[in-house]
C-alpha cells in the first residue's frame, strides 16, 4: 500500500462519482497539476479490475452509486491494500448512533463508511446534500409549473457541486482529515417548497411545490426502480427535517477559505435547465 501525499507524480482515481461534482473535482484537480483517473462505476464490483486500476494512486475519491452496499466489502478491501488515501462521498442522511457506529436506514452510505473505519484505511468522509436533487425537479417545471411531492415544508440545506468538489480535491491533496466526518451544507437552510420558487424564480417562469402523501410519494419513487428500503429511507429523511430544518455548517468556509455558495446563486446559473 502506498502512503504518500498527492502530488503530480501520483494520480487521483476518482470512481462511482459522476455528474457535475465528478466534472468539478477534474478540473480542479488538473488546475492543481494532480493527474486524474476516472473509472467507470462498473469497475467497483470487480475487485480485479478495481485492483489493477488504482495501483499506484496517491489517493482515491470513492463515490456508492449502487442501491445496497452489496460489493462494498471486497471494494474496501481492495482499496485499503493498493491506496494511501480514500475520500468518501457519503450522504448527509447518515447519522452517528452512539455505540452503534454511521446509520443510513434503506442507504448504502452508512455501512460502507464502517467498512472504511473497520479495514484501517486512512480516509476522510464528506457527508453532503447536493443540489442534484433540484434537478430532478427539471422536468416537471419545464412541463407543468410544479413539483409534486412530499414534505414541501421540510427545511434542507443542500451544498453545491463546486463547493463539494472543492472540499474534495482538498482533502485528497493534503494531510490533516483522516478519520475526518464533515458535513457540507449551504449557508441557509430553504424548504422543498421555496426552492421550488426560486428556481421558477431564476427561470424567468411561476413555478410551485403540490403536496402529496407520503405513500403517494412512495410509489412514484418506486415506480422509478427505488428498492422500497431505499425509498422509505428518502423519505423518513425529509420527514425528519418537517420539524427540525436542516442546520447549516461552516466546513466549506473553513477547508476552502470561501464561504459556500447559496441556493438562488446556484438557480440562476442553471436556470436554463428549468426552462
Amino acid at each position: 500500500m502506498t502512503d504518500e501525499r498527492v502530488d503530480g507524480t501520483s494520480p487521483v482515481t476518482v470512481i462511482g462519482v459522476s455528474g457535475a461534482v465528478g466534472r468539478h473535482v477534474g478540473l480542479q484537480l488538473a488546475a492543481s497539476g494532480v493527474r486524474v483517473r476516472t473509472l467507470p462505476p462498473r469497475d467497483l464490483l470487480d475487485p480485479a479490475t478495481l485492483e489493477a486500476a488504482v495501483q499506484g494512486a496517491g489517493a482515491v475519491l470513492l463515490g456508492w452509486p449502487f442501491s445496497t452496499a452489496d460489493g462494498a466489502a471486497e471494494t474496501v478491501g481492495v482499496l485499503a491494500r493498493e491506496v494511501g488515501r480514500v475520500v468518501f462521498l457519503s450522504s448527509a442522511a447518515v447519522r452517528d448512533v452512539p455505540g452503534a457506529g454511521p446509520h443510513s436506514p434503506g442507504r448504502p452510505e452508512g455501512g460502507i463508511e464502517a467498512l472504511l473505519t473497520a479495514c484501517g484505511v486512512r480516509h476522510t468522509v464528506l457527508r453532503a446534500h447536493g443540489f442534484a436533487a433540484a434537478l430532478e425537479w427539471a422536468e416537471e417545471i419545464r412541463s407543468t409549473g410544479s413539483v409534486r411531492g412530499y414534505g414541501g415544508a421540510a427545511g434542507l440545506n443542500p451544498v453545491d457541486e463546486r463547493d463539494i468538489a472543492a472540499v474534495a480535491v482538498r482533502t485528497l491533496a493534503e494531510d490533516g482529515h483522516d478519520g475526518a466526518r464533515y458535513v457540507l451544507t449551504g449557508p441557509e437552510s430553504l424548504t422543498r417548497a421555496e426552492q421550488v420558487e426560486i428556481i421558477g424564480e431564476a427561470a424567468g417562469r411561476p413555478a410551485c411545490w403540490q403536496e402529496v402523501s407520503r405513500e403517494t410519494a412512495r410509489r412514484r419513487m418506486s415506480a422509478t426502480g427505488r428498492p422500497p428500503a431505499a425509498a422509505d429511507g428518502a423519505l423518513d429523511f425529509v420527514h425528519a427535517r418537517l420539524t427540525g430544518p436542516e442546520p447549516a455548517t461552516t466546513t466549506v468556509r473553513d477547508l476552502t477559505g470561501h464561504p459556500a455558495r447559496g441556493f438562488r446563486a446556484w438557480a440562476a446559473d442553471h436556470a436554463a435547465l428549468f426552462r
